[in-house]
């Protein structure tokens, strides 16, 4: 988390693996089992003769999902960061939309629809809610038949649960459930145009929402 945080900034040095097991009162088999698993993810290189160095951010796996949890837990991410997770978002799922509007099957929509009636049944607010939105963007991935589209589901997928956790964690947000609506009706009439729109708008309101989170957390922090 200190290394996400930017507490521990990138190019600096970790401590050694003893003083790591003891600060956290773990053994070191643990600590060389993290610290492969940050080195998978891009984080931090291990050399023999200079020990293991917090990497570039250039470098990081940004779209890990366990790391883009990471950058929405503690204190809130960078503007920068969460401008550029949803720029992402508006590249990729609109033309997702349109695609999946055209090919879905009767199937894949039957999917869409009961994922949309468990968000609507349990809210945003919940983890049962939150785990069908996550539900809902895959889906919408999967039936544009593109397994390079379906490859970003998982990340895609992350985005949209801790951004919605992050949003709630400030105050509650405004409903998006409308928009998932019109987004699940331009699929099931099979109108790629509508089903582009909706998404663009859909994506715009999880935006400008983080972004007010970020700045409400913001605004705590000073008070």
């Amino acid at each position: 988390m200190s290394i996400v945080t930017g507490e521990r900034p990138p190019g600096s040095a970790l401590p050694g693996e003893i003083d790591l097991a003891e600060s956290f009162g773990v053994a070191r088999s643990v600590i060389r089992e993290a610290l492969r698993m940050l080195s998978g993810k891009g984080l931090v290189v291990s050399k023999p003769k200079s020990g293991t160095r917090i990497r570039e951010r250039h470098e990081w796996n940004l779209l890990d999902p366990q790391l883009l949890g990471w950058m929405f837990e503690g204190a809130a991410p960078p503007l920068t960061f969460v401008r550029s997770l949803f720029q992402l978002r508006l590249i990729v799922e609109p033309a997702a939309a349109e695609l999946a509007a055209r090919q879905r099957t009767p199937r894949q929509l039957s999917r869409l629809g009961y994922a949309l009636e468990e968000m609507t049944s349990y809210g945003l607010d919940s983890e049962p809610g939150r785990a069908a939105d996550q539900q809902f963007h895959a889906i919408i991935l999967k039936a544009t038949s593109n397994e390079l589209l379906v490859s970003l589901s998982a990340s895609i997928s992350a985005a949209v649960r801790w951004t919605t956790l992050f949003k709630w964690r400030a105050g509650e947000p405004r409903d998006s459930l409308p928009e998932h609506q019109r987004l699940f009706d331009a699929i099931a009439r099979s109108d790629a145009a509508a089903a582009r729109a909706a998404t663009v708008g859909l994506i715009g309101q999880a935006a400008l929402d983080t972004e007010q989170a970020i700045a409400k957390l913001g605004e705590a922090e000073v008070a």
